[in-house]
């Protein structure tokens, strides 16, 4: 049994696939008039404007309710939401899962990502994110099946070529992660960097991670962006990685291995 002290965590991406949208302007409260007058002198009413008619309140509609509960994380909230929306609905079943996903339902989850697959089989978020739900309990091999088929969907989602490399990186196959992340970031340079709710945290071992951030450290210098790979170096040498010949050699790091922070990478494998 791997130790809890040997235990990390990884990221998969959960997509809903539909921006999230955004409240109509007449929904928007405006500050009540018995407020706004405790902050104004008294108005003559024989001078004043005409009183405008109140606009009526634009129901919000269930969906966006749930998307903004969602957004809140207050996910039990977000799926009473969804359920009042039209059930027919591929985007509204995703988001249910995705609800659920975040919770650590994984049966739940799947339950209605296979809805809204079988409500829209060309919906490729719902095939990525379950390929996820089969991440979560190590059945590897349907998890990149499902990844690779959601990347037929939608061959330009780094999202999803993030989560096939990062299903390979679990099974040790880092050939093949390494590619994956190299698609990932030709498409989007920026889909590791960047912070967002539609991550699901993994438990993950210390050496996937070595291995990961190692490939992330070649993957940014190669493209000249040597600071994020030293960061990322700095990460996999403090996690275990500790093959010299691969530091000293890789092509990849050749820019890198010149500058001073190299030699503090070093130190920091020596533990000095």
């Amino acid at each position: 049994m791997t130790s809890r002290r040997n235990l990390s965590c990884c990221r998969l991406f959960l997509l809903l696939g539909l921006p999230a949208a955004c409240l109509p302007p007449a929904v928007c409260q405006t500050v009540p008039a018995s407020f706004s007058s405790l902050a104004s002198p008294p108005v003559d009413s024989a001078a004043a404007a005409p009183q405008r008619t109140p606009q009526a309140v634009v129901p919000v509609p269930a969906e966006v309710q749930g998307d903004l509960l969602a957004a809140r994380q207050r996910y039990l909230d977000a799926i009473q939401a969804y359920l009042q929306a039209p059930q027919d609905s591929a985007a509204v079943a995703n988001k249910i899962g995705v609800a659920y996903h975040h919770m650590f339902d994984i049966v739940d989850a799947r339950k209605y990502y296979e809805r809204a697959i079988q409500l829209d089989p060309e919906f490729a978020e719902p095939v990525n994110n379950l390929g996820a739900t089969y991440h979560a309990e190590k059945n590897f091999k349907q998890a990149e099946r499902l990844y690779r088929r959601a990347i037929k969907l939608r061959p330009d989602s780094a999202p999803f070529y993030s989560n096939l490399g990062t299903a390979y990186f679990f099974e040790n196959n880092v050939k093949k992660g390494a590619e994956a992340y190299r698609r990932a970031f030709a498409i989007d340079p920026e889909v590791f960097e960047r912070a967002s709710a539609s991550r699901i945290e993994e438990a993950s071992s210390i050496k996937y991670l070595a291995n990961v951030n190692y490939t992330l450290a070649k993957t940014y210098a190669q493209a000249g962006r040597n600071e994020r790979a030293l960061a990322y170096l700095r990460k996999a040498v403090g996690e275990g990685f500790s093959d010299r010949k691969h530091l000293m050699n890789d092509p990849e790091l050749a820019a890198v291995r010149e500058t001073p922070e190299f030699a503090q990478v070093l130190n920091i494998r020596r533990g000095n």
